[in-house]
């Protein structure tokens, strides 16, 4: 015979108790803002002063780019002194001006570079995936063939067969690293593509358009924009390296790499200063430096998971 207190207890609810349905719940949702770190920070300092630089550099610098400080006391790679902060540089020129007017040219023709790499690199890798398997297959194949193709070596081979200029470095920058940005930004395309909300908005009868555009890209976004900082390096870098090789910004502009080139005989200069060959060296280290620890930064902060896949 069965207790009926038994199958009432069995049955009890407790009073509801605010108090203790909540005491582990949290006061207020997590908050998700952003945060540096120290190291952020600092290279978040140093590219904030670089791209001032760079757009203040022609207003503020106090000569022109190849003005003379000493034009009645002519003599190359003098020491800083009152006049000329850095000194001059081969052809008695001020070194702080150059690399003040350098920091907007090199910035300028590699972010214009970059940002035209992505664009093409974006469009491609998500129009590939989303077009079908065999114009994925067509386009992945070129792509390959760029993609093993040394990237100095192609850029010296474009820049001395057509000649160097701003608009060509601009875009043999641009399409030559369109086929890297290709490949990254297919790759995440592909893993967003068979997620269980892109299925369930095919399924729902969502055109392409909406689906890259409300789908794809914003989960896509983060860590493209991660990898847009890593390759503005490389393209400072690729950029300098054609300078420094003679292939890239020509005399008498200043750009930091050409400016390296053009100082080297500071180190066989008996007596002379060796501030022109180390002053656009330094910038184009704590410039590409900076940009580093802050990619790096943002990384970290969502998993490390972008670091793992650049």
């Amino acid at each position: 015979m069965t207790d009926y207190k038994t199958i009432q207890d069995e049955h009890y609810v407790a009073p509801f108790d605010e108090n203790v349905a909540f005491e582990e719940l949290q006061d207020s949702p997590p908050s998700a803002k952003f945060k540096f770190s120290i190291s952020g920070r600092v290279g978040f300092a140093m590219v904030i002063f670089w791209v001032f630089v760079a757009l203040t550099g022609p207003f503020l610098a106090p000569y022109g780019e190849n003005d003379l400080p000493f034009p009645d006391a002519y003599s190359e790679y003098q020491h800083p002194q009152a006049g000329a902060l850095l000194g001059t540089d081969v052809d008695d020129r001020d070194i702080l001006s150059r690399v003040m007017y350098g920091a907007g040219r090199t910035l300028g023709i590699s972010f214009t570079a970059t940002v035209m790499a992505y664009f093409l690199g974006v469009v491609l890798g998500i129009g590939a995936i989303v077009a079908g398997p065999n114009v994925d297959m067509v386009v992945s194949r070129i792509n390959d063939a760029f993609l093993s193709l040394p990237t100095i070596m192609l850029g010296l081979v474009v820049v001395a067969a057509v000649g160097s200029s701003i608009p060509v470095l601009i875009l043999t920058a641009g399409f030559i690293y369109t086929s890297i940005v290709f490949r990254l930004a297919r790759s995440i395309g592909m893993e967003i593509m068979v997620m269980d909300y892109v299925e369930a908005a095919k399924v729902r009868g969502e055109s392409i358009w909406w689906i890259v555009t409300k789908e794809i890209w914003p989960n896509a976004a983060m860590p493209l924009i991660s990898d847009f900082g890593l390759r503005l390096i490389y393209v400072i870098l690729f950029i300098s390296s054609l300078s420094f090789l003679g292939l890239g910004v020509q005399p008498p502009q200043a750009d930091w790499g050409s400016m390296v080139r053009e100082n080297l005989g500071a180190f066989q200069s008996y007596g002379g200063s060796i501030i022109p060959v180390l002053a656009p060296a330094i910038a184009i280290a704590t410039l590409t430096v900076g940009i580093n620890l802050v990619v790096d930064d943002i990384s970290a902060h969502a998993g490390g998971k972008f670091t793992k896949r650049m």
